[in-house]
């Protein structure tokens, strides 16, 4: 719900507790929110107001209020309604505005400077200057989820996050790049870098079942204090990447067990090429046929064991093992060894890597 959702809100309860009616005018004197019954002030009435010195005014039928926030106006309130009764109502009703829009302040204030934070934005001193200000404790240790879906930016599924996680104070939903939402959790003393796997799978479920999309979510290493915000994102940011190039088959990443993957990830372009060159001798992977790779898959997934694989592919064993000698001849590598099976494997990881290179 946005602030002028919860201003209408509030105006609209103001009205049936009290039975009067209220509307409300921007900054500039322009009609925000209108009166449910009545027809507005003119808008040279609210200038008037707004350029006088007094909080507030009344005349025969209705009251004038000025919102302000520190020095600021940014509303009048008007109420129609005679006599004392209308004039308290609508200074409590002013109150409570008032109360929003700080709430509302402080809120967007934390979330710009979490995502400063996050950016490695602030020198150390000032990091920790306005954390106290805005009452964020510096040393509670935190771990960061960047959440990505088939949108590009739901605003759904961003509200979704927000209601599950924002009922603890120390946890911050935010973004800073299209496509990613970014979730701060303040972790429980004896969390540990395995438990986070759980509140991943909670996401990546509640997405799936709620928003019926799919979702992939990452997390970084636990960053024991603000200072660390910025390289726990950062791993955030990589093991998503590593994970949906490498591991399709899988919907959450952990940076610490991005395995071959990250390595690969990390490797100059053209020690792929020459890896991939070698391996497959001038060819590329997208020359073997679909039903070889899933022949292939399979046999790895099933850790080189024949009579499985050709159990799960409705495949006579003798004719298993005619296509994988047929690949050992054109290739000259036998999967069905260790060492031949680990090299096939990786040049299939470093290609894909490299159609993702290209493709960016």
């Amino acid at each position: 719900m946005n602030l002028k959702q919860l201003l209408k809100r509030i105006l609209k309860e103001w009205a049936e507790i009290s039975g009067l009616d209220f509307c409300l005018f921007n900054a500039n004197g322009e009609l925000y929110l209108p009166p449910e019954t009545h027809t507005p002030p003119e808008r040279d009435n609210i200038q008037e107001f707004m350029e006088q010195d007094a909080c507030a005014k009344a005349t025969a039928s209705l009251h004038y209020y000025k919102v302000i926030q520190g020095n600021d106006l940014l509303y009048v309130l008007v109420v129609w309604g005679n006599g004392t009764q209308a004039h308290t109502i609508g200074e409590l009703a002013v109150c409570q505005i008032q109360s929003l829009l700080e709430a509302t302040k402080e809120k967007l204030d934390k979330n710009t400077y979490m995502q400063n934070v996050l950016l490695g934005n602030y020198a150390p001193v000032d990091l920790h200057n306005r954390a106290k200000r805005l009452r964020i404790s510096p040393n509670t240790p935190r771990a960061i989820f960047v959440v990505s879906t088939k949108h590009s930016q739901d605003e759904h599924i961003f509200t979704m996050i927000q209601n599950m996680f924002s009922a603890r104070t120390g946890n911050f939903i935010t973004s800073i790049q299209e496509g990613v939402i970014i979730l701060i959790k303040e972790l429980r003393l004896g969390e540990t870098f395995d438990s986070l796997e759980k509140t991943a799978l909670t996401l990546v479920d509640m997405i799936n079942a709620e928003a019926m999309t799919s979702a992939w979510v990452a997390y970084g290493n636990i960053a024991p204090d603000l200072a660390s915000l910025p390289n726990a994102y950062r791993e955030a940011l990589i093991a998503l990447e590593v994970g949906k190039i490498f591991y399709p088959a899988q919907n959450t990443f952990g940076y610490k067990h991005l395995g071959i993957g990250h390595l690969i990830y990390q490797l100059p372009e053209d020690i792929c090429e020459m890896f991939i060159e070698e391996t497959f001798k001038g060819e590329s992977i997208s020359s073997i046929d679909d039903e070889t790779l899933n022949i292939i898959n399979t046999f790895f997934e099933n850790n080189l064991n024949l009579s499985e694989t050709s159990r799960q592919l409705y495949l006579h064993r003798n004719t298993l093992v005619y296509r994988i000698e047929k690949l050992e001849k054109r290739f000259g590598l036998d999967i069905r060894t260790f060492e031949d099976a680990m090299t096939f494997k990786l040049a299939m990881m470093v290609c894909n890597y490299m159609n993702h290179r290209k493709n960016q």
